[in-house]
C-alpha cells in the first residue's frame, strides 16, 4: 500500500497537535493593532486648513453682527426722522458678534478673529510665522463677506438714504469700517484705536494665562464680550471703535467693490492705514509684550517658545 494513503500514526498526530497549540499561544500574545484609515490628500488639505477657515467664519460672523446693528441703529434713525440711533444697541451687537465669533473659533484656530493678535501672538508667544499670512487672509476675507452680509440685508435702506442706487458717499459708508469724528486729531485718532486695541489684547492675555485666573476656555468668549462692550461704551464714539484690522479693512475692500470710491482711504489723511490698521497691530503688540515682560510667570514663553496646547 503506497504510504500516501496511509492514515496518521498517533505520534503524528499529537505532535501536529502541540503544534497547533503552540502556534495558538504565539497569535495570542501578539497584539493585534488596529487598521489606521489612510487619509485622502483631500483630507490631509482639509485638515490643514480647518483652522483659518474658522478664523474667516469667525470673522465674518463678528463683522456681520456688528454691522447690521449699525444698520439697524441708522435704519431707525432714518425712520424717526433723524433721531440718533441707540448707542448701547450698536455696542452690543459688536460686543455679541465679537463673543459668537471667538465661540465659533477658540477650540479650532485659537479665536484670535484679529490680524492684531495673531502678529501678537506670532511675536510674544511663539505662534508660527507661516501660519500668519494664512489667518490674516483668511480674517480679511471673512471682514468682506461679513460686511457683504450686513450691506445685502439693508441695502434698501441705504438706497433711500443716499438717493438711488447709482449714489454711494461716506453718508453711509460709516456704518461698515471705521471713521473719527471731525474734531479728532491724527494722534487723538492713533491713540484711541492704540489704546482700545492694547486693552483687549492685554484681557486676553490675563484670560489665557493659567498661572492668573484663566476662566474655562468655553466661557472665554463671556470675557471677551464685556471687554469689548466696555471699551465700546468707554471709547467707541470717537472712532467708531475697530481695535481690528479685518473689522476696518475688510469692509473697505467691500465698499469698494460697491462702488463708494477713494474717499474710502483719502478721508482723515488717510485714516484707514494709521488708524485702521497700523495703531492695533501696535497696541497689540505693546501689551503683549507689557504683560508677558511683567505678569507672566512662565519665562520660557518670553523668549517666544511654542505654548504646548491645552
Amino acid at each position: 500500500m503506497d504510504k500516501r494513503s496511509q492514515p496518521p500514526s498517533h505520534m503524528e498526530m499529537a505532535s501536529s497537535q502541540l503544534h497547533n497549540q503552540d502556534y495558538d499561544k504565539e497569535t495570542e500574545k501578539t497584539p493585534q493593532l488596529p487598521l489606521r484609515p489612510t487619509q485622502t490628500l483631500f483630507q490631509k488639505f482639509w485638515e490643514a486648513g480647518r483652522p483659518a477657515v474658522a478664523e474667516f467664519l469667525g470673522v465674518a460672523i463678528f463683522v456681520a453682527i456688528g454691522a447690521g446693528s449699525n444698520c439697524q441703529a441708522f435704519a431707525r434713525s432714518l425712520r424717526a426722522g433723524g433721531v440718533p440711533g441707540d448707542v448701547l444697541s450698536t455696542n452690543l451687537g459688536w460686543a455679541i458678534g465679537l463673543a459668537l465669533g471667538v465661540w465659533t473659533t477658540a477650540g479650532i484656530s485659537g479665536g484670535h478673529v484679529n490680524p492684531a493678535i495673531t502678529l501678537a501672538l506670532a511675536t510674544w508667544r511663539g505662534f508660527p510665522w507661516k501660519k500668519v499670512p494664512v489667518y490674516i487672509f483668511a480674517q480679511l476675507l471673512g471682514g468682506v463677506v461679513g460686511t457683504g452680509l450686513a450691506y445685502a440685508q439693508y441695502i434698501h435702506i441705504i438706497d433711500q438714504a443716499e438717493g438711488g442706487r447709482q449714489f454711494r458717499t461716506l453718508k453711509t459708508a460709516g456704518l461698515f469700517p471705521t471713521f473719527p469724528l471731525d474734531y479728532m486729531t491724527a494722534v487723538s485718532s492713533f491713540f484711541s484705536e492704540f489704546l482700545g486695541a492694547a486693552i483687549l489684547a492685554f484681557i486676553i492675555m490675563a484670560t489665557t494665562d493659567q498661572h492668573n485666573a484663566a476662566p474655562p476656555l468655553h466661557l472665554l468668549p463671556i470675557v471677551i464680550f464685556l471687554v469689548l462692550l466696555g471699551l465700546g461704551l468707554a471709547f467707541g464714539i470717537q472712532t467708531s471703535f475697530s481695535f481690528n484690522p479685518a473689522r476696518d479693512f475688510g469692509p473697505r475692500l467691500f465698499l469698494t467693490m460697491a462702488g463708494y470710491g477713494g474717499k474710502l482711504y483719502t478721508t482723515a489723511n488717510h485714516y484707514w492705514i494709521w488708524g485702521g490698521i497700523l495703531a492695533p497691530i501696535a497696541g497689540a503688540q505693546v501689551a503683549v509684550g507689557l504683560y508677558d515682560l511683567c505678569l507672566l510667570k512662565s519665562t520660557t514663553v518670553r523668549l517666544g517658545a511654542r505654548i504646548p496646547p491645552r
